[in-house]
């Protein structure tokens, strides 16, 4: 797609608009590289009434489809005016061009709940928050009452001694083989499967440094999440060792003391053992997740997982025996091969076993995925919001409240990934990270440390990232050239928290 701009409305944000209603465009520099023949014109005027209004031209093949929208610069500030005029305008053209409507509106980010989080501060009640999400962003209601709520949630798991601690994650990026939707950094073939010892050691170590660091910051540990890939594809000995480093480094530097939730994603059910779960109970982990993504057989062949729903069931019931108090199963709506009945089954099922958190992601194809690859999927599929919308009002009427939601680009329909839970079961890592209530530090191949600031005055904060390697054995091999890289990081941290 070719893109023209006549007004003071960001590139960007016209890109993440049309890949709405266009999955997978590209946009070249080069008009004569446009293959796919789309062109999108955006003009933004200034008029004598304060009011700006926007136009939008839509250009496929023959097809020629417009939009226009004028919004009062008495309501909003110029940036927010032209956000919601160019987005309105461009929502009129592709709904007309392609018959779409995003369930979103013009809403695009990451965090929808975070807008809804304003309005509630401003002493909206849900109700409110929920309308003039909907009123200005052009969100339909379901999705717009979704967000408010989620923002009530966090809202309660939000305080000010939250924002004064701190978090932990631990990456482990092994599976034991690659989904057919999946792009993460995680490693498959025994080859590879092989550098665990190795990277075991190396962890170990930054686990250790990693605590110490915290300790000497004066911080207290609220959670641990260890993630991945699947953690549970090491072996009882490996994860006894893991899990005994990061009891003795919690220890020895007097951080864990209030620790209240220490996660460990056992993901993939046919890596489970009543062993392995024995171990991680006996360490302190109180939280797991059990993830089949679908309870339909033909369904999990189809996505390249290595386990079926017996397995499942099998796991499930090793879990909840385990001592861990609060389970988690993912769930995936809109998978390739499924359907509506197939998904309502899967649901309903899932709901009888009575965990105390569901999560339901939307099917997202990843760029370097196989069904990305080749092209098996379609990704205006109305499967995903037909799931959705189900899964949101079984799990709200047996009980379950959404606490968490982010939403990813590529996802069918423009749906989001939504997290419920018994009210007082919320996994309170995912709502940290996601709303980066306090600063998060990491350790292994791929893992992301980030530096978070109290809140100025004003309700702002700073940020700062700072990105493991990649690949675990480029993480292996800057160990072994640079050593731990702890030290950078502490330099970093005090400088950033003095």
């Amino acid at each position: 797609m070719i893109i023209r701009i006549n007004g003071n409305i960001k590139k960007y944000y016209v890109e993440t608009l049309a890949m709405m209603f266009f999955p997978g465009v590209r946009f070249p520099e080069n008009e004569s590289d446009n293959t796919d023949g789309l062109i999108c014109t955006v003009v933004s005027e200034r008029g004598d009434d304060n009011t700006l209004t926007s136009s939008v031209e839509l250009v496929s093949g023959e097809r020629k489809e417009t939009g226009l929208s004028r919004v009062s610069l008495d309501e909003y500030d110029s940036e927010t005016a032209e956000k919601i005029a160019a987005g309105d305008s461009f929502l009129k053209a592709g709904e007309k061009l392609t018959g779409i409507r995003p369930p979103w509106g013009i809403l695009t980010g990451v965090r929808p709940a975070k807008i809804a989080t304003e309005l509630l501060e401003k002493g909206y009640d849900v109700k409110e928050a929920a309308d003039a999400i909907s009123r200005t962003y052009l969100t339909l209601g379901p999705k717009a009452e979704l967000a408010s709520k989620v923002a009530l949630a966090e809202r309660k798991l939000i305080t000010d001694q939250t924002r004064e601690e701190c978090s932990v994650y631990i990456g482990i990026p092994f599976c034991p083989t690659r989904c057919a939707y999946c792009s993460f950094v995680s490693y498959t073939s025994k080859k590879l499967l092989s550098l665990i010892p190795e990277y075991l050691e190396v962890l170990c170590s930054d686990i250790a440094d990693l605590f110490k660091l915290i300790g000497d910051l004066g911080k207290n540990v609220a959670s641990i999440y260890i993630g991945g890939g699947t953690p549970t594809v090491l072996d009882p000995h490996q994860l006894e060792k893991l899990l005994s480093r990061i009891s003795l480094s919690a220890k020895s530097s007097g951080v864990c003391e209030n620790i209240r939730e220490f996660t460990m994603e056992a993901g993939r059910p046919d890596t489970i053992t009543g062993e392995k779960l024995k171990i991680a109970s006996e360490y302190g982990v109180s939280r797991i997740s059990v993830n089949p993504q679908t309870l339909n057989d033909d369904v999990l062949k189809i996505i390249g997982r290595a386990h079926s729903v017996d397995d499942f069931y099998r796991a499930y019931e090793t879990a909840s025996k385990s001592g861990i108090n609060d389970i988690n199963i993912d769930l995936i709506a809109g998978l390739p091969g499924d359907s509506e009945e197939s998904f309502r089954n899967t649901v309903d099922s899932v709901v009888s076993l009575a965990p105390t958190n569901i999560t339901v992601h939307t099917f997202s194809v990843k760029k370097s995925s196989v069904f990305r690859m080749e092209e098996r999927y379609d990704a205006l599929s109305p499967l995903a919001g037909k799931c959705i919308e189900y899964s949101q009002q079984k799990l709200q009427c047996s009980g379950y409240e959404p606490y968490y939601m982010y939403r990813q680009k590529n996802t069918v329909g423009n749906h989001e990934n939504v997290g419920y839970s018994i009210p007082g079961h919320e996994g309170l890592y995912n709502v940290y990270m996601m709303e980066e209530v306090h600063s998060i530090f990491s350790a292994g191949a791929s893992s992301v440390t980030k530096f978070v600031s109290l809140p100025d005055e004003e309700g702002n904060v700073r940020i700062e990232r700072f990105f493991q390697p990649k690949y675990p054995y480029e993480y292996l091999e800057e160990h072994k050239e640079t050593g731990s890289r702890t030290e950078k990081l502490r330099k970093e941290a005090l400088a950033f928290f003095s």
